[in-house]
């Protein structure tokens, strides 16, 4: 292998080891946020999840919102369950944005034997989640998962198609959580080609968008986040 190979591996290595490390320090990401006050005089929206959460960008089109980002990189779902309280509520949200679910169930081609309470506890802390959200009053928008991009040569030992079957399953159930308090946000219809996988021009890696991405998701949530 290439030195350059060689760098980008160890780069890889040492990202995933200070992330594996960090989590032990602070499992739900308490202190992931200062405590800068935000502009309370104003509609409140905050987007709310994992990294696919905290990637994403305040739509430009919107100047009479504050937008709150509340997003942690790598965390679950119960992770996400367990910092709700600290994380939302303090910041009075008029509508609240949910992302999250792939690190659960990306975790299925490591432990095969546990695909199915995997997708469970999936679901029953996306309904949390979204019972918590309603319960401050906010209107709620739940995203279904992102779809993944193109598999990368150096992943194909380490993954499985079940992990799309299971965002299939896992996004039909987000579908029921519906209600006139709860929209769901289908970014499957924004993101994907016919194949199914995420756009490459929507594409930072097999499981991120770019800020394209995030630019068409936003130009279709639009309505959604408008006072």
């Amino acid at each position: 292998m290439s030195s350059a190979g060689n760098v980008v591996i160890y780069e890889r290595a040492q990202r995933y080891y200070l992330l594996l490390n960090a989590s032990h320090l602070d499992p739900l990401g308490l202190g992931a946020f200062d405590d800068t006050p935000v502009n309370l005089e104003q509609p409140l929206v905050v987007f709310f999840g994992d990294s696919r959460a905290a990637n994403w960008t305040a739509p430009d089109q919107i100047k009479s919102v504050t937008f709150v980002n509340r997003g942690v990189g790598n965390q679950t779902t119960a992770q996400i369950v367990g910092r709700f309280q600290a994380h939302v509520p303090p910041l009075q949200p008029q509508i609240i944005v949910i992302q999250a679910g792939i690190n659960d169930l990306k975790t299925i081609p490591l432990f095969p034997d546990e695909k199915e309470s995997i997708i469970r506890n999936c679901k029953a802390n996306l309904k949390q989640i979204v019972e918590l959200s309603t319960a401050t009053g906010a209107q709620v928008v739940v995203t279904t998962i992102f779809p993944l991009g193109k598999l990368p040569v150096e992943r194909r030992p380490f993954w499985s198609d079940d992990v799309a079957i299971a965002i299939n399953e896992v996004n039909s159930f987000i579908e029921t959580l519906a209600s006139d308090q709860v929209t769901i946000f289908h970014t499957e219809d924004v993101l994907a080609n016919s194949d199914g996988i995420v756009d490459p021009q929507y594409s930072q890696d097999f499981l991120h968008l770019n800020p394209t991405g995030y630019a068409a998701l936003n130009e279709a949530i639009y309505e959604l986040l408008a006072p």
